[in-house]
């Protein structure tokens, strides 16, 4: 019986390869074919030598008679044969070899990232002057394609072209970020002054911006920084990654213009934004007669009286895994459109169509909030705010007046510059009224996504959620600047001789917290009133306590952050174990990392979400779940985006930035009120002990009175070995071994491991 299950057409392609007289019908030579099969499609080019290792195997066969000289005749037919196969299968027939263009690559190679193979042995081919869309999913590899071409990494690679590679600006790099603006244009491009000033005078630079760094750039004038320098430079192949990912709508039509007065340089892009990609593919009266091409531009040479015509092509080059191939990709090129490849694999509309998706994403729906029945009662207001950007003495914008409900499905909608983003701040705040309900949990998902998980990329993404709410809070946000303790307020807190507070309370329409002094009794403590303690200086320690308070109220102090249940969250997300659990951040794709960060900030069961430029990164499939995840779950929504085909399709309301001021078009309707009080209860895991009990096992179990390890006391995983003697102490009850592996300090009580005490008893 055969139990390997090779490529179906490479075993097919090795029987024709056999000579007639050879039968092959017996199991045991069955076994042997799908054996050498199997091993061929491991092999990586179709040099002889390497074809040649199959011989050892292949003359085992029972009937074969003729010795060495006949192993290596059937190998050498069948390399030739496969060889044959893989040609015709490269490449679609219709590409665009009838527009012709200067071939300035045809290279076969293949490509892997750590130990996972992304293309094997695939084919490449580009002509000067065309544009070519690659498209595949999350995780296929684009990127890791794009870096591989732009540093020469590709086996066969001609040296002589110059590649200019502008990224989606996923890697932050603090050097990077502390350079001058205008001086590293000009130092990275070679180009004179003249020349850069005039290209981001174009896209709208201004001095300030100019003489600043790049890490005072918001994300959409980075992206413009980054697309000015490869403008400058002028190479013969320029490689776009994700270029439309923060950028507003006239910088995106300068983008596409310009994409399309290209005559002689090679464009490769990446990019999820399927509409930017079919606009660099239209061009009116034409692409109805020529469906192919970008645009045809007419250029009269005066001097020969010669009419000549570009031709800027758009063509697909698609991932795609076939039986054939066995369990690798390969690149398929198509010409035409973005729609024309559609029609071509309609598997594939979800690249048009949000809703077209078999991805799921499932939110938690969140709790009770105090005083809130209705999904239409306020949980934000502010009512006459002015808000401008750290330094400038001039507000951005200026009497707003806003108001948000758990029915909210809001899009803020503005040009880079006009003040969407959480750079600018209150300038009146003695003079406007804020209010936000002292229990609401608020989510966040920046638009540099990667910021939240940049510190942890050696962990997994499970030990990453471990690290942040292991505490039962959200230590990730404890952390953060806006809430960070500053040493002013640590002074303040040690001359009232505050030890801490305790819990808080509403009494009479005013909230009030418990105040423990040190060297105070407990049954000594008070109650100080908000605006009292704020006035002392605590803004910090307040927003520290409510966060917490509110991350009690959603049950963390009680759900385990074991792996189990982390990656049972980690699946809602899209994120499989082999990535969420076995594998290390930093080998994720932009659009993993970003369900990674989505699925963390939906940890804490939040009442608002907000997203700042969500469709960044994330591929067409994963944004139609979004989209569905959004509109059934029963929170808020607050989204920032440039993307009209996303946020049309789960926001009901917008808020215009323009003119310095914000104007509220639509408005949110009732929904469903899912923000009810439910039982915090979690499903408890079963310990190794208590399943062999369940099986009829061991009958000595004692139970699970003390969790698994997994992190120590200072949030570092703790080693396999660490587990085992961990495990052993555990079912000794040996108290004392277990705070040593976990690292516990004297005196201090692990969260999540409080049986295990103080270390006090003896």
């Amino acid at each position: 019986m055969v139990y390997l299950e090779p490529p179906p057409q490479l075993l097919q392609l090795l029987h024709e390869s056999l000579p007639s007289s050879n039968p092959t019908s017996d199991d045991e030579s069955a076994e042997i074919l799908a054996y050498v099969a199997t091993l061929a499609s491991s092999i990586e080019g179709f040099e002889k030598k390497d074809w040649m290792e199959l011989e050892p195997y292949l003359s085992t066969l029972p009937t074969f008679n003729g010795g060495s000289d006949e192993c290596t005749a059937v190998i050498e037919t069948f390399l030739s044969k496969y060889q044959a196969v893989s040609d015709n299968h490269d490449e679609s027939s219709d590409e665009e070899d009838a527009f012709g263009g200067e071939q300035i690559t045809d290279i076969r190679f293949s490509l892997a990232y750590g130990g996972k193979i992304l293309l094997h042995q695939t084919k490449l081919r580009l002509r000067r002057g065309h544009v070519y869309a690659l498209v595949g999913q999350n995780g296929v590899g684009k990127t890791t394609l794009m870096n591989a071409i732009n540093n020469g990494k590709l086996e066969g690679w001609p040296e002589n072209l110059q590649t200019e590679y502008v990224d989606s600006g996923s890697n932050v790099d603090p050097v990077h970020e502390a350079k001058n603006v205008f001086h590293h244009l000009m130092n990275d491009t070679g180009r004179s002054e003249q020349d850069c000033r005039s290209i981001l005078e174009e896209l709208k630079f201004t001095e300030v911006m100019m003489k600043g760094t790049i890490g005072e750039l918001s994300g959409g004038w980075q992206m413009k920084l980054r697309l000015a320098k490869a403008v400058l430079i002028n190479a013969d192949i320029l490689l776009l990654d994700e270029p439309t990912n923060h950028l507003d709508s006239k910088t995106v039509k300068w983008l596409e213009d310009y994409l399309m007065s290209l005559k002689e340089t090679t464009v490769l892009i990446v990019s999820h934004d399927t509409q930017f990609l079919e606009n660099v593919c239209s061009d009116g009266e034409y692409h109805t007669q020529l469906d192919n091409c970008i645009d045809i531009q007419l250029h009269l040479d005066m001097s020969n009286q010669q009419c000549i015509i570009f031709f800027i092509m758009l063509l697909v080059i698609h991932y795609e895994k076939r039986a054939q191939w066995g369990p690798h990709r390969k690149l398929v090129h198509y010409s035409g459109k973005m729609s024309s490849f559609v029609k071509k694999q309609p598997q594939a509309k979800h690249y048009f169509e949000l809703a077209t998706t078999d991805l799921k994403f499932v939110f938690p729906e969140p709790g009770r909030l105090e005083g809130i029945r209705t999904s239409t009662q306020r949980l934000m207001e502010m009512e006459g705010v002015n808000y401008r950007y750290p330094g400038n003495d001039k507000d951005t914008l200026t009497g707003i007046d806003l108001k948000m409900t758990l029915s909210s499905r809001v899009v803020l909608i503005g040009a880079n510059g006009a003040g969407t983003h959480g750079d600018t701040q209150p300038s009146n705040p003695n003079d406007s009224r804020f209010f936000i309900h002292h229990n609401l949990r608020i989510a966040y998902v920046s638009q540099h996504a990667f910021y939240h998980v940049e510190q942890h990329i050696e962990d997994s993404p499970v030990s990453y959620i471990q690290w942040r709410f292991k505490e039962g809070f959200d230590k990730e946000k404890i952390e953060s600047e806006a809430y960070r303790i500053t040493p002013e307020e640590q002074q303040a807190i040690d001359d009232y001789n505050l030890e801490g507070i305790w819990s808080r309370r509403l009494r009479g329409g005013i909230l009030e917290y418990e105040i423990k002094k040190k060297n105070v009794r407990e049954k000594d403590n008070i109650y100080v009133s908000k605006d009292e303690l704020l006035s002392m200086g605590f803004k910090h320690l307040l927003r520290q306590t409510d966060e917490k308070i509110a991350s009690k109220e959603a049950g963390l102090d009680l759900r385990p952050v074991t792996t189990t249940e982390i990656q049972k969250h980690l699946d809602d997300f899209g994120l499989a174990q082999e990535f969420g659990t076995y594998g290390k951040i930093r080998g994720l794709s932009g659009g993993q990392k970003v369900k990674l960060v989505l699925a963390a900030a939906m940890w804490n069961c939040p009442h608002l979400l907000v997203l700042d430029e969500p469709t960044n990164y994330l591929d067409r499939e994963a944004l139609g779940a979004l989209s569905s995840a959004l509109n059934e779950w029963g929170g808020a929504v607050l989204m920032i985006s440039h993307n009209k085909e996303f946020y049309s399709s789960v926001c009901t309301e917008e808020w215009l930035c323009a003119d310095g001021k914000v104007t509220v078009v639509g408005d949110s309707s009732e929904r469903e009120m899912k923000a009810v009080a439910k039982k915090k209860t979690f499903e408890k895991e079963k310990a190794a002990d208590e399943i062999l009990d369940a099986k009829g096992g061991n009958t000595n179990s004692n139970g699970d009175k003390y969790k698994d390890a997994t992190t120590n006391f200072w949030g570092q995983t703790v080693s396999k070995k660490e587990v085992r003697q961990f495990d052993k102490a555990k079912k000794k009850g040996d108290i004392a071994l277990m705070r040593k592996i976990l690292q516990i300090p004297a005196g201090k009580v692990m969260p999540g491991h409080e049986d295990l005490g103080d270390g006090s008893a003896k």
